[in-house]
């Protein structure tokens, strides 16, 4: 038999990865966290989802190399850009 505290530490464990279980949505979550606009999460799942992970790639590299206070926004401005170039080929 469990203690209470062995009980409460493996709920606390399922609880910690909720919104992983898929590999797009790992990169999602972990996009999310290092651009610091966790309130977006979902998003950035999605876009992991559907877009082209090699603009995203793209995105994610532009914006961490950038001095940005409001990485979240600057991302989807690149993201824009690169579709509207690509779009435009």
């Amino acid at each position: 038999m469990k203690s209470l505290k062995q009980l409460l530490d493996d709920k606390v464990g399922v609880d910690k990865n909720k919104y992983v279980s898929k590999e797009y949505q790992d990169y999602g979550y972990r996009l999310a966290m290092e651009l610091g606009d966790e309130r977006h999460k979902s998003l950035y799942i999605k876009l992991a989802k559907t877009a082209d992970r090699a603009v995203l790639e793209q995105c994610r590299s532009f914006v961490l190399d950038s001095n940005a206070h409001n990485k979240g926004a600057l991302f989807m401005w690149k993201m824009k850009q690169l579709r509207e170039n690509k779009a435009g080929k």
